[in-house]
């Protein structure tokens, strides 16, 4: 152990009085689930309203669609903020670092948001509240750190996630088949792990065909749970797991690890039934992605891309073909596969009859 009046020692204590954790579960989930949500209550908000706007002929809603899509860099630096548990002049002035790593990183900005906001945020605890003009001290370091690093290294952050991600789709194109399904499959159990699939699809910019993978995946894990598991959950359950998360199921999947293999094995035929069938292809914001049936986010995201599409005149009109892909691909094949899929691991009792019971 580190001997308190040593060095080492008071500089530990030092960074555990100013709640600075130097963690995986902080940075990793904690974090990147924020950055999600402030994704979602700018970016993806913007685009459904703004979407909506276009459909209605409204020009207001266009507008505010507009403003809450400006606001996503500094929404997703105060998301982070508040995760790392930041104090108030550290969190405003996060509002700035946000914007700055946003614009900076191009269109991988999300990413570079990420990495920004937990440097300065953890810079800015450093000094906060330990001088007499805090006021100015605290924003001045918090805003400083945040540029800088943003300056340095947010142009290079955001090319490198977007060359991964656009690898990724370039990969699904050229192979839709094996792609679909490592797509669907990785992206699907990630929605379900305590990780904001939503985050690493908007960090990645991962749309295309790659992202109808994506949102296949996340939609066979939602679905497919929370169909398998209504006889132990029925409606309370079906609605939280398919419409909210099946990351509800995280507890039994550490006590039952088999409980994965049905809406998994949906995945992986859901996946390339997406990018080979139907070609189905998310256009819309990459964050919807990595969103599945929540709140009919992923949906929703697919819909933006099809008005876009034809406003751009890449797409002529909705074709029932789409509406028939999308409600498969979404609902009706998970719904389908996973419980069949389950029915042997039920008989072999690899599933036990309250394995998949959530506590709602």
């Amino acid at each position: 152990m580190d001997d308190p009046h040593s060095g080492g020692g008071k500089c530990a204590a030092f960074l555990r009085r100013k709640g600075i954790i130097f963690s995986a579960k902080v940075y990793g989930i904690d974090a990147m689930a924020a950055m999600a949500q402030g994704l979602f209550a700018s970016l993806l908000i913007g685009t459904i309203i703004g979407t909506l706007g276009e459909q209605l002929g409204l020009s207001l809603l266009v507008g505010i669609g507009n403003y809450a899509k400006a606001a996503t860099g500094p929404a997703m630096a105060v998301a982070i903020g508040y995760a790392l548990k930041s104090p108030l002049l550290v969190l405003f002035s996060l509002i700035a670092v946000g914007g700055a790593a946003n614009a900076l990183g191009g269109a991988g900005g999300p990413l570079a948001v990420y990495f920004v906001t937990i440097i300065a945020a953890e810079c800015g605890k450093l000094v906060s509240k330990e001088t007499k003009i805090d006021i100015i001290v605290t924003p001045f370091v918090t805003i400083s750190a945040g540029v800088l690093v943003s300056l340095a290294f947010a142009p290079a952050i955001g090319k490198a996630a977007i060359a991964v991600g656009g690898a990724i789709m370039w990969a699904t194109e050229l192979q839709p088949f094996f792609m679909g399904i490592l797509v669907s499959v990785i992206v699907g159990m990630v929605l379900t792990l305590p990780i904001s699939s939503a985050a690493v699809c908007a960090a990645l910019g991962l749309t295309g065909l790659a992202g109808g993978a994506a949102v296949a995946g996340c939609c066979a894990q939602m679905v497919g749970f929370a169909v398998m598991s209504f006889r132990e959950n029925k409606w309370g359950g079906l609605f939280a797991q398919g419409l909210g998360t099946s990351m509800l199921q995280m507890g039994n999947i550490v006590r039952n690890p088999r409980i994965w293999i049905p809406p998994t094995l949906a995945a992986a035929v859901t996946g390339p039934l997406s990018t080979c069938l139907f070609a189905l292809e998310m256009n819309g914001p990459a964050v919807a992605s990595g969103m599945g049936t929540c709140g009919l986010v992923g949906q929703i995201g697919i819909y933006a891309g099809w008005a876009a599409d034809i406003g751009a005149g890449k797409k002529a009109a909705i074709m029932p073909f789409d509406w028939a892909g999308l409600i498969l691909i979404c609902f009706v094949l998970p719904a389908l596969l996973a419980p069949v899929f389950a029915l042997p691991l039920r008989k072999l009792g690899w599933i036990g009859e309250n394995d998949l019971k959530l506590d709602l």
